[in-house]
């Protein structure tokens, strides 16, 4: 039996219509995988039945194959997209065709992995991207994990996932007074549990940032 997912049209409200199911395909070995408009990491010794899902998203300039250093070797199935341009869409104001790339590619991984807990990361405009969508869609997503964004997209939203931000005190890209230390209190007004670290350093993402956003997930 083939998964159930298929793709929508709510794509331009951010809405994913791509659902886990049961796979129609065969796994995919372990190792770096193109996939889609990114990469696919799948780990070594992945167990039977349903695996844990991070999508993760690269910031503005950026690779696949750079942002996946974040997850280092954590156990987990690992979906790197590419933008579509040289950012995510929501840099215009709105959500745009990377929702239906994006769609197109968790339709896919769908019909070969059994999916268990989901998350969506990502890094500056990765982790607006991953935020706002994540918001949009907490009926998939379990997790939100934003290392270092700078906005959210209004929207309609579903579902109430498990937030995480984290921002450097001295970033000099996405200063933290006009970005994280306004988008987390907003959060919490409208009742969304938010795990913040706040830490000395600039735009990055320290490892032990990448560990505590991900120690209760993989």
């Amino acid at each position: 039996m083939g998964t159930t997912a298929q793709l929508g049209t709510g794509w331009r409200l951010g809405e994913l219509a791509a659902r886990p199911g049961t796979p129609s395909r065969e796994r995919l070995p372990a190792g770096r995988h193109e996939f889609g408009d990114g990469l696919l990491q799948v780990p070594a010794g992945l167990a039977e039945g349903p695996v844990p899902l991070v999508v993760l998203l690269h910031g503005a300039g950026s690779t696949p194959e750079r942002v996946l250093t974040v997850m280092k070797d954590r156990p987990a199935l690992v979906y790197a997209p590419k933008s579509g341009a040289r950012t995510w869409d929501a840099i215009h104001g709105n959500f745009g065709p990377d929702v239906e790339a994006l769609d197109r590619g968790l339709v896919e991984l769908f019909e070969h992995f059994e999916v268990g807990r989901a998350t969506i990361a990502g890094f500056s405009d990765g982790a607006s991207y991953a935020l706002s969508l994540g918001l949009v869609n907490g009926t998939l997503f379990e997790d939100v994990v934003a290392f270092s964004p700078g906005f959210v997209v209004p929207g309609a939203r579903a579902g109430r996932p498990e937030v995480f931000v984290s921002h450097g005190r001295q970033d000099g890209v996405l200063p933290i007074e006009g970005t994280s230390r306004r988008i987390v209190p907003a959060l919490r007004i409208v009742g969304y549990r938010v795990d913040y670290r706040e830490f000395t350093g600039g735009h990055e993402v320290p490892p032990s940032v990448a560990d505590a956003a991900f120690r209760r997930i993989v």
